[in-house]
């Protein structure tokens, strides 16, 4: 896998409806299709994506494309089907909606895929099977399947499988509900392949993939008095090899280890991973803009990326003083947080994603912009998923944005950026250069040119 500064990225696919379908308030006219969550499994066949109708989409990379010399990553529809659908708690007079806040892959066990999905409230287990064989040559039942009279049944026959086209079916096998109060912002799967822990904005629970009725609370950070209450959790994720050691991060900028061969409630943590802030820039946006909206372990184990509103943190685990690199996403808003504020653009949550071997890492940002970060060259590149640039094997330019003085000819000016679009949810192939970039109501999926 080349470095991101060797990589020029082209044009794949976009999946979706139109970007003219977006109004002036940045809402789709199809709200129920705006893109929520994107998720590679975990050899990267398959990339899911959840909407805020509650639904589930799977791609399916097409065999031709993988077994292309050069290989090229298209992928096409395999299955769709609705996860959740919008309820009403009634004992607290609460909507509850329907939109898929994070999918998980399981590891394949056998010929079906499964994945966990959760909305606000409730985690489901679905099971991703294909039939392309029916049974037919019965003795007691018709082609129609109706009942035969005994006296029609002349002969004895052998039932036989006969080929069908293929169906794609989704069940739900298990449904993980009523143990978080608050919304649901994390679902991460444990190495152990037997729980995973759901975390909302004030607890995380552990759950066993067999048993739904239910959980361990492991984490509970609510105050007995609600008006002491000064942050909340945010995001949470397991270690992808120590089945003992999970990560979650809070909206004071910091983020708590905790290893729970020390204790069955991890109030008190292991390590915990804050920078302090530079009095210099101390604002009345300070502690908004320090919010940490995701963090991710890299494959290795050994490092974990945070991203806050302006920036991507790069942490060891064995260094808990200061983050070991500092990437700046977009800090030429600093000086628009007033406005920002103002359209609540301020409190957007921006994921991160590493590549498969753990030298770069993307995340978005606005004007439908996501950002790519090189470890090894510390060179960065900003890049646009817009339909001007969907002719097939595209290369992307580069973009850039002018902060003031003189603009130059492929620059944008900031004043011009559109804040309606932004970039929140993406995702990259565990090995191969291909990103999926969910920008609104579309799903763009990009490659390494040099594999096109």
């Amino acid at each position: 896998m080349a470095g991101g500064g060797d990589i020029q990225w082209c044009f794949s696919q976009v999946k979706g409806t139109v970007e003219e379908d977006v109004t002036e308030d940045g809402d789709s006219w199809e709200y129920a299709d705006i893109i929520s969550t994107v998720e590679f499994n975990q050899d990267g066949e398959l990339l899911a994506t959840g909407d805020k109708g509650g639904r589930v989409v799977i791609f399916k990379r097409e065999p031709e494309s993988k077994q292309s010399l050069p290989r090229r990553g298209e992928y096409n529809v395999y299955s769709t089907f609705q996860s959740h659908e919008p309820e009403f708690d009634y004992l607290k007079s609460l909507e509850i909606e329907e939109k898929i806040n994070k999918i998980r892959w399981l590891p394949r066990q056998n010929a079906a895929y499964s994945l966990l999905s959760t909305n606000d409230k409730t985690v489901k287990l679905w099971k991703i099977t294909e039939r392309d064989k029916r049974p037919d040559g019965f003795n007691l039942k018709d082609d129609e399947g109706r009942i035969k009279s005994p006296n029609d049944i002349t002969a004895l026959r052998v039932p036989f499988f006969k080929p069908t086209e293929l169906i794609v079916e989704a069940s739900p096998r298990r449904v993980y509900a009523n143990a978080h109060t608050y919304h649901i912002n994390s679902i991460s799967l444990n190495s152990d392949h037997e729980t995973f822990l759901s975390g909302d904005d004030l607890r995380i629970n552990l759950w066993h993939l067999e048993i739904t009725d239910r959980s361990f609370n492991i984490v509970d950070i609510k105050p007995a008095n609600m008006e002491e209450l000064t942050e909340v959790i945010t995001a949470a994720e397991f270690h992808p090899s120590m089945c003992n050691v999970f990560v979650y991060s809070s909206s004071k900028g910091t983020i708590r280890l905790c290893d729970m061969r020390q204790r069955a409630l991890c109030d008190q943590h292991a390590k915990m991973f804050e920078e302090p802030e530079d009095p210099s820039n101390r604002s009345f946006f300070s502690e908004i803009i320090s919010s940490i909206s995701d963090v991710k372990f890299s494959h290795s184990g050994r490092y974990l990326i945070s991203r806050d509103y302006l920036s991507v943190k790069v942490w060891d685990l064995q260094m808990d003083s200061r983050p070991i690199e500092t990437y700046q996403v977009h800090e030429y808003l600093r000086s628009k947080l007033c406005s920002l504020y103002e359209n609540d653009c301020i409190f957007d949550k921006f994921e991160c994603a590493w590549n498969g071997n753990d030298t770069q890492i993307m995340t978005g940002s606005y004007n439908n912009f996501f950002r790519m970060f090189d470890r090894n060259t510390k060179r960065d590149l900003t890049l646009e998923a817009s339909r001007e640039n969907t002719k097939p094997k595209c290369i992307l330019k580069p973009r850039r944005v002018c902060t003031g003085g003189k603009r130059k000819k492929d620059e944008i000016s900031v004043d011009s950026l559109d804040f309606n679009k932004k970039i929140l949810h993406t995702a990259w192939h565990p090995t191969e250069n291909i990103i999926a970039v969910a920008a609104t109501n579309n799903l763009y999926i990009f490659q390494d040119k040099d594999k096109v």
